[in-house]
């Protein structure tokens, strides 16, 4: 047995490895290499009976004892435990009770063919305007959605027609088999083919659902869209899911909000910014100037002397918090417009207007060249 793999490494594991680890292991190797996990795959399924080997030899104290001091030799023919005398065949391991508790085996694969099955949320997109978010407004959407069939009621069965017991499970939803292997005779329990683990045959199938009990539809759906949305939030709608089977619950159906950008306002949480040109008499000599919001224009003081850049704010002409009458702030930053392509009398206009002008009409810019000269 040369050739043989170390069973500490066919379960990735160290010699050190307590029962725990042994077991966590092997239920991870099982899991990845067991035949229903791996149709026609021979590879998988020699891999998957070197792990329940090595598993059946490390989870007994007594075999594992016996392996860390003799390794294979141990079990070869007229070693210390040999495969006919109290070996692999001796085991009495019962595969089918480890499958359950890894792949949830054959009898509780049946059980969840009848247990209630919630449905499965539906995620349907919409795009709004910024002002659809600001105000709130309904869409009109359309989505496939899984619904119980009306014709059947969500049996699958035509009305009238019997629903009957299953003959090769007598209603239980699984089948036993037993085979021989190398661990000796293992019986294992799996969902039975006729029934699909219902237990229950139906003669006379739906015709409008084919014997589901479910069917997929168009489904036409105003949404409210609440005031003071923002981009990539969701509207939830409890139970407008696809259906649950078995008597599970319905899913959500989940409104993801993309809101277009506006031309003149951006937003960062209820509160709206925005840059408004003004004129550079308007800056130097004050004004009264109206500036938009969603609801209309205001007008607002400039007082002379105004810089560009200054920011004005505007109490409650933002968004609307969600749920709330409360309202975020507008924030107007006024930006100084130099005229341009000035007349020949406008540029003299101004070289005298330049003149009159000492240093102290211009503070920041004769402070500035002091700091350079300091």
């Amino acid at each position: 047995m040369a050739d043989k793999q170390d069973y500490y490494e066919t379960l990735g594991i160290g010699r050190g490895a307590n029962q725990d680890e042994i077991k966590k292991a092997y239920r991870s190797m099982a899991k990845k290499y067991h035949p229903d996990m791996n149709p026609g795959d021979q590879e998988a399924e020699k891999k998957f009976k070197e792990v329940n080997e090595a598993y059946a030899v490390l989870s007994d104290e007594q075999k594992k004892a016996q392996y860390d001091q003799f390794g294979h030799a141990a079990f070869e023919q007229g070693g210390g435990a040999g495969y006919g005398a109290g070996g692999f065949d001796g085991f009495g391991f019962d595969m089918g009770d480890i499958f359950s508790s890894i792949f949830g085996g054959g009898a509780s694969r049946a059980n969840r063919a009848n247990a209630p099955q919630d449905g499965e949320d539906i995620v349907v997109r919409v795009s709004i305007s910024f002002e659809e978010a600001a105000f709130g407004c309904k869409e009109e959407i359309t989505f496939p959605k899984i619904q119980k069939c009306d014709d059947c009621g969500g049996s699958g069965a035509e009305k009238g027609s019997p629903i009957n017991k299953c003959s090769r499970c007598g209603g239980r939803g699984t089948i036993t088999a037993q085979q021989r292997t190398i661990f000796g005779m293992t019986q294992t329990t799996r969902q039975c083919p006729d029934c699909g683990g219902t237990g229950k045959v139906i003669t006379k199938p739906c015709q409008n659902c084919k014997g589901k009990g479910l069917v997929r539809i168009n489904k036409k759906l105003s949404v409210s869209i609440p005031a003071g949305i923002d981009d990539g939030q969701r509207v939830v709608l409890r139970g407008q899911g696809h259906e649950g089977k078995n008597g599970g619950y319905p899913g959500d159906l989940i409104i993801q909000v993309t809101v277009r950008p506006h031309a003149v306002f951006e937003r960062d949480g209820y509160d709206l910014y925005c840059d408004v040109p003004i004129t550079f008499y308007e800056a130097a000599l004050g004004a009264k100037i109206k500036i938009p919001t969603l609801e209309g224009d205001v007008e607002i003081d400039i007082p002379d002397g105004t810089q560009t850049g200054t920011v004005f704010t505007v109490k409650q002409k933002g968004i609307s918090m969600v749920n709330s009458s409360k309202k975020g702030n507008l924030y107007v930053k006024v930006i100084v417009e130099t005229p341009k392509s000035l007349s020949n009398e406008q540029k003299k206009l101004m070289q005298e207007f330049a003149k009159t002008c000492g240093e102290k009409n211009f503070s920041k810019k004769s402070g500035f060249f002091k700091k350079f000269k300091k």
